[in-house]
C-alpha cells in the first residue's frame, strides 16, 4: 500500500493520534469512515453500471490480456508483421509486375542515355533530410 509496510503505518497512525489529539480523534475517524463508505458505494455502483451496460459481453472480455503490465511493443510489432507475410508477398509480386509494365512504358519513352526504371539497382532513393 503506497510503499508503506505495517510498522511504518503503525508509526504514522501513532503520530497522527498524537498530533490530532484525543478530543478530535473520534470526529476525524468518523469522517474517514464516511469517506470509505462513500468510496465503496461509488465503486459498487460503477461495477453494477458497467455490468448492466456490457451485459453478457462483460463475461467474454479477457481482462488479463488487457493488463498494461503484459504490454510488450516488440511482440505486438512482431505479430503484426508476421501475420501479414503471405498476403504482402502476393501483393508485392502483383505490384512488382505492374511497376515493371509501367517501367517498360516509361523506358520506351526515355532517351537511350537515361537509365530505364526497371533496371534500377534497388529501392527508390530516400532523402532523410527532406521534410
Amino acid at each position: 500500500m503506497l510503499g508503506i509496510n505495517g510498522g511504518e503505518l503503525l508509526v504514522l497512525l501513532l503520530v497522527a493520534a498524537l498530533v490530532i489529539g484525543p478530543e478530535r480523534l473520534p470526529a476525524y475517524a468518523e469522517q474517514l469512515a464516511g469517506w470509505v463508505r462513500r468510496l465503496r458505494d461509488v465503486v459498487r455502483d460503477t461495477r453494477r453500471r458497467v455490468d448492466d451496460e456490457l451485459g453478457d459481453v462483460a463475461g467474454e472480455v479477457d481482462w488479463a490480456a488487457l493488463d498494461p503490465r503484459r504490454y510488450d511493443p516488440r511482440r505486438i510489432v512482431r505479430d503484426a508483421l508476421l501475420d501479414d507475410v503471405a498476403p504482402s508477398r502476393a501483393a508485392g509480386a502483383s505490384r512488382a509486375a505492374g511497376v515493371a509494365t509501367a517501367a517498360g512504358a516509361v523506358g520506351a519513352v526515355r532517351t537511350a542515355s537515361a537509365r530505364p526504371a526497371a533496371a534500377w539497382p534497388g529501392p527508390a532513393p530516400f532523402d532523410d533530410e527532406a521534410t
